[in-house]
């Protein structure tokens, strides 16, 4: 078992750009890749692996990260068996063709019930998913059971999304003196700390010397809950997109920057704790002869170029916006397409000296 631990990797500054909104690319650009995790091929004895996560461990990094650099935007948050001999060799019918053919995998993906709470995100693909933000581990199920597959993500701090579905895996590891040993079946319960997306599902399999694993069956799920961080208010939803907002009425730009974070699973509390933190350090340090931001309101969304997550995005405003405002759907940055998904905007609670200093925005555009 692994344990994630959000460090601070302070990369780039956050400095408010015409379009207040657009993407912020020299934050983009400092990142380091979101971890691509290689589900090892395995034997159904291989039970499972998981990665654990701790909200408030990771928020306190943020919050200290914050504090000491406030304009750094980016915050880091197999079993082998015996094979010499060999001896028994793959029946004839024993081949990728029929597993990926099976109707009993197929029937088994279509009629799946998608689990109370949850939204399917695709289903009976041939492929499992790959470049999801947050990996956080798998088990092996006995049988394809939906439910199971999300409870057990239940149980684990920072799961949000599921990818189950049907393996075809060598029952031993294949080698220059046994290529292609006899098949099982694996069912896979795969967990992830962000969205898995229909765009996701294109991890078709690979060869092992001469075996095939190949994929069917594969569905994937969302849970529609997303925790909401102490002072706050609970979320409003922006699906694809995220807030674009225009000077408030007193002609003042609302926009503090933006947070990212590259590694765990995606968490709205990294985000409150960076912005409550950004609050606090400027009120500690007010401008000369003016008065001192406090952050009210964040989005946060992940981050994708094609169908690869870039990483959790954080945007920071001194005013709440309304979803009205949700209305950039992505960019392109020469051939390269950044894209926004599972967004979420939270409205500060606290008041005191963390109210905005300046007018009220209006309710619509």
């Amino acid at each position: 078992m692994r344990s994630y631990a959000v460090a601070a990797l302070l990369a780039g500054a956050a400095v408010a750009s015409p379009v207040p909104q657009g993407f912020d690319f020299n934050a983009i650009d400092a990142l380091d890749p979101v971890a691509t995790p290689s589900i090892p091929i395995v034997n159904a004895a291989a039970a499972q692996t998981t990665i654990t996560f701790s909200a408030t461990l990771a928020a306190s990094s943020v919050s200290s990260a914050v504090l000491a650099n406030p304009s750094d935007t980016s915050l880091k948050m197999v079993k082998r068996v015996d094979d010499s001999a060999c001896a028994v060799q793959p029946a004839a019918d024993d081949t990728d063709e029929n597993f990926s053919s099976n109707t009993a995998f197929s029937d088994a993906a279509t009629d799946a019930v998608t689990p109370d709470g949850w939204t399917l995100a695709y289903s009976n693909q041939a492929g499992s998913s790959e470049g999801v933000y947050g990996y956080m581990g798998y088990s092996i199920l006995d049988t394809y059971d939906t439910a199971s597959c999300a409870a057990q993500c239940d149980a684990i701090v920072g799961c949000s999304s599921v990818n189950i579905y049907f393996e075809r895996d060598p029952s031993i590891d294949p080698t220059s003196t046994c290529s292609n040993p006899p098949s099982e079946t694996v069912i896979k319960c795969v967990y992830y700390g962000g969205p898995v997306t229909p765009a996701s599902a294109t991890n078709l399999g690979q060869w092992r010397y001469d075996f095939h694993v190949v994929i069917a069956g594969s569905n994937g799920y969302v849970n529609n809950s997303i925790a909401t961080p102490p002072g706050f208010q609970p979320p409003a939803s922006l699906g694809n997109a995220a807030i674009n907002a225009p000077l408030d009425c007193g002609g003042h730009d609302t926009y503090m920057g933006v947070k990212t974070f590259t590694a765990g699973p995606f968490d709205a509390g990294l985000c409150a704790a960076a912005c409550s933190s950004q609050s606090q350090y400027n009120l500690a340090y007010p401008p000369q002869g003016g008065v001192a931001q406090t952050c009210q309101f964040f989005n946060t969304y992940v981050l994708y170029n094609g169908s690869q997550s870039v990483g959790q995005y954080c945007a920071l405003y001194n005013e709440t916006w309304p979803a009205s405002y949700a209305t950039n759907v992505g960019q392109w940055r020469g051939e390269d397409h950044f894209t926004v998904g599972y967004s979420y905007a939270f409205s500060n609670t606290t008041g005191g000296a963390d109210q905005p200093a300046r007018c009220a925005n209006p309710a619509s555009p």
